[in-house]
């Protein structure tokens, strides 16, 4: 059985792409250094380019922050699209840091992230798509958003 690309496998999920954030301090949106790729904090653009915001636990469900955590997955992805041209550069994900907006009493942050995680799976596959990950409590986050994630891929020779 032929094994699909990760541009197949987007496809396959039919889902859309946001448009690729722009920076809004100083810093690039992405950075290839040798053999990998690392990705700035993202936040939680949605396709018509406006954010999802709140605090989760206070604004915002358990799962409306899985799913806003996916909607970051989406927005690291298109900027890997635009700054690569194709998910099939990226070999494998590396390292994946996941902030969470939460109240003080929330405790269940991986969970959260899991929404960007299974989508970097799907993405990938088991193999690739899961690479190591922290899933971290924030006091605040930029403009109020619920979820902000870094990572770092290992790019195709």
């Amino acid at each position: 059985m032929a094994k699909t690309s990760p541009e197949e496998n987007f496809a396959a999920l039919g889902l859309v792409l946001p448009p690729a954030p722009k920076p809004l301090g100083v810093y690039k949106p992405g950075l290839q250094v040798d053999h990998f790729y690392y990705v700035s904090g993202h936040g939680t653009v949605q396709t018509d380019g406006s954010l999802i915001i709140g605090r989760i636990g206070a604004d915002l469900d358990i799962e409306e922050g899985k799913l806003a955590a996916r909607q970051v997955g989406l927005a690291i992805l298109a900027t890997l699209k635009a700054q690569l041209g194709s998910l099939n550069r990226i070999k494998r994900v590396i390292k994946v840091l996941g902030m969470v907006n939460a109240t003080e009493d929330f405790l269940r942050h991986p969970y959260v992230i899991n929404g960007c995680s299974e989508l970097f799976a799907q993405v990938w596959g088991e193999e690739n798509g899961i690479g190591v990950r922290s899933a971290v409590g924030m006091g605040t986050l930029p403009d109020n958003i619920p979820v902000e994630i870094e990572a770092v891929f290992e790019l195709n020779d």
